[in-house]
């Protein structure tokens, strides 16, 4: 179906336009209650700040949106989020890839409190294994972020956080359910805080017969267990210590065969105040994603492991802040088997040295950084970003800013038997963006324009014409530009949040749009309290994309309608409705793979 948005994306364009005069109308003074609306964001700066005194693009989906939503997967939750495409080869843990601002899964860095997770073989993540219950905030930053970060910060980065145990004494909860294909979800958890120790454990279970992945097949299944466990410690003169552990296992079934997974991050850290204006923290960490696949063409094993040590220190000079650090990087695919053959290298490692000054000389905020990468498979890497923002008033603020990035080869892509292209140089990005938030009592609206120019974009090309062997190459040019426009309300019993993206992702060698993302999308979430019962909705509308570089096999648009319902019937106690796809489009986001049509879910909440 062609679906090209252009009334729906007309008509949200004049309402989000709306909401600053709707606002102004109301006045413009501050509301301590509204900080759902300004939140706190560490992951833009490596620095807690407000999204209004943030140089950059950032969406926070904090605990209550997660709680109301509900959603089965990640994805579901970041769909059409400002910025944000999803693909998917089917649905319930099938694979799947997160675009921000028109680049790759492999162009953006996951993050789960403050550890990197991805796979060393394909450079991306899988965020179809990540329970969205096992956490309770997730910050989204669009625009490069290489100074900060390192390899792969191209588009952006995701930071996930897990509950940390605020409230004093044990809060324990659990929730129970089940719905459409044959889903089962159990969860169960506690958290609190003693004295200076704060603490949480969580375990979910989820389980569905799950449904066809391409017309005509058979269900394919899925199940995860996953398991967390944080601890931390503050000391009476402000040392804090803690730990981190987080596990996600199960089974998949594909159409070819099955795999069995696994996704892991662990980690400890120390944080020690040296002077009253010095900081320092160590973090020493590791995260796997393994996978061992039965397939018709062959069995195949892929064990990957990133081990980071990570030392940022943090000086305070007045309203100014100092950040400088290094980090350390071993990735590792000992022990992989590609069913083709071994892999040619097996490990590699990265030094990296970094360091941030945040200047505040109000109504002028500067943020300016910069990071040398030494990589033994691809040499030596610069990147830098330069930001700009100025308080026109009480309520506006205007930002600027230029960055560059890189994303290096994975080992897929430079060893994997028979489908490599060892000759890959690694990709460079530069980035230039303007902004304007404004920041009102109920409301708020932010707008950004960006472009982006990439060198030696990588992309699978069938160099064979078979249809079936892929090898990456380089494109010398490839340019992304877009425009994000977002807006959100607290008022009275009312939430809304609405966003329209427009992004141009082109292969400046060939004129076509890249593979597999729209360019037009929409989202609208509302949801409204009455009494002890919530009601609330989500409308996701995206136009066309291409499954192929060649924009030879044009997908559909598509809108989708998400409703929900929640009943606290008792203290503590919290009944919940979901029905996703309400009516039951069908839709697919990579060609032949069909998602999921209408699904109802109840489930029974205690604690949360």
């Amino acid at each position: 179906m062609s679906y090209r948005l252009h009334t729906g994306a007309a008509m949200a364009t004049l309402s989000l336009a709306a909401l600053p005069l709707a606002v102004h109308a109301q006045g413009a003074d501050t509301n301590p209650g509204a900080a759902a609306l300004d939140p706190v964001v560490v992951t833009a700066a490596l620095a807690p700040q407000t999204a209004n005194e943030s140089l950059s693009s950032v969406t926070v989906l904090d605990e209550a949106t997660l709680r109301r939503q509900d959603p089965t997967s990640l994805t579901d939750l970041f769909r059409g989020q400002p910025g944000v495409d999803v693909s998917t080869n089917g649905s319930f843990g099938k694979n799947s890839s997160v675009y921000l601002r028109g680049t790759g899964s492999g162009q953006n860095v996951l993050l789960i409190d403050g550890i990197r997770l991805r796979s060393a073989t394909t450079g991306s993540a899988a965020f179809q294994y990540l329970d969205p219950r096992m956490f309770d905030r997730a910050e989204i930053v669009r625009g490069p972020r290489g100074s900060l970060y390192g390899a792969d910060a191209v588009g952006g980065v995701i930071q996930l956080f897990t509950p940390e145990g605020e409230e004093e004494g044990p809060q324990p909860r659990f929730s129970i359910g089940g719905g459409s294909f044959d889903i089962q979800r159990l969860s169960a958890g506690i958290s609190g805080r003693e004295g200076g120790t704060r603490y949480s454990f969580a375990s979910s279970h989820f389980n569905t017969d799950g449904q066809p992945i391409r017309r005509g097949g058979d269900n394919k299944g899925y199940d995860n267990t996953s398991a967390l466990a944080r601890v931390s410690h503050t000391f009476e003169e402000g040392t804090e210590i803690g730990v981190l552990a987080l596990r996600a296992r199960g089974n998949n079934e594909y159409d070819d065969g099955e795999n069995d997974f696994v996704q892991q991050v662990a980690g400890i850290y120390g944080e020690l105040a040296i002077m009253d204006n010095w900081r320092s923290r160590l973090t020493l960490s590791e995260s796997r994603d393994e996978s061992d696949n039965v397939a018709d063409f062959g069995d195949s094993v892929f064990n990957t492991r990133v081990r980071t040590a990570r030392w940022e220190n943090t000086f305070s000079y007045g309203a100014h802040e100092l950040i400088a650090g290094a980090e350390y990087q071993h990735d590792s695919i000992a022990g992989s088997d590609t069913g083709f053959g071994s892999y040619a290298e097996e490990a590699r490692d990265n030094r990296a040295v970094f360091t941030q000054g945040l200047l505040d000389f109000a109504p002028l905020t500067l943020q300016a950084s910069v990071r040398l990468d030494d990589n033994e498979a691809y040499g030596d890497e610069v990147t830098g970003s330069l930001a700009a923002g100025y308080a026109i008033d009480d309520v506006h603020t205007l930002r600027a800013s230029y960055g560059t990035a890189f994303k290096a080869p994975t080992f897929n892509q430079l060893y994997y038997p028979g489908f490599s292209n060892p000759a890959l140089e690694p990709e460079s990005s530069a980035t230039g963006e303007v902004g304007l938030r404004a920041q009102y009592t109920r409301w708020y609206w932010d707008l950004a324009l960006y472009q982006s120019d990439i060198d030696n974009l990588i992309i699978n090309v069938d160099t064979a014409g078979d249809g079936f062997v892929d090898t990456p190459q380089n494109v010398e040019n490839a340019r992304i530009r877009g425009a994000e426009l977002s807006s959100g309300i607290e008022l009275d019993a009312w939430t809304l949040q609405a966003a329209l993206t427009y992004t141009d992702p082109e292969n400046r060698d060939t004129g076509n749009r890249l593979r597999r993302r729209a360019s037009e999308s929409l989202r609208l979430d509302v949801d409204r309290e009455l009494g002890d019962w919530t009601l609330g909705g989500s409308l996701v509308a995206q136009n066309h994309r291409y499954e192929d570089a060649d924009n030879a096999t044009r997908l559909g648009g598509y809108g989708l309608v998400n409703l929900r319902a929640g009943w606290a019937f008792a203290p503590m106690w919290t009944a919940r409705v979901t029905v996703d796809n309400a009516f039951d489009k069908a839709y697919e986001t990579a060609a032949d793979y069909i998602n999921a049509g209408r699904a109802a879910f109840l489930s029974v909440h205690f604690g949360q």
